[in-house]
């Protein structure tokens, strides 16, 4: 996997948000052997379309993508969400998914 960081431009509002997320997020959290990228990524796609956290959720989309998660399995985690986290919710995600999954098929 790729290394992940916080975005650079939030580093002169927030510089200690971004030095945390960088090294113990990304650089700990995110390596630990105990979980594959890619199971980390299908937590972290379900946690953040249960509460309807869209802002982040693109961009964990995407890292699923990279991290191994095929989109048809992206789009049954997120199926079986909709019983558990909301309609709406779910619903938000999959036209997140459709947007990342339509971008990446024209690329």
């Amino acid at each position: 996997m790729a290394k992940q960081s916080a975005p650079e431009e939030l580093a002169e509002i927030a510089p200690k948000l971004v030095e945390v997320t960088d090294r113990v997020l990304f650089g700990d959290v995110w390596e630990r052997p105990e979980l594959s990228p890619r199971d980390r990524s299908l937590v972290t796609v379900g946690v953040l379309t249960a509460p309807y956290r869209t802002e982040q959720l693109a961009y964990h989309l995407g890292k699923a993508l990279e991290n191994g998660l095929s989109v048809e399995e992206l789009s049954e985690a997120i199926t079986h969400l909709a019983f558990y986290a909301g309609w709406p919710n779910a619903m938000t995600a999959m036209n997140q998914l459709k947007k990342i999954a339509d971008e990446q098929a024209a690329a």
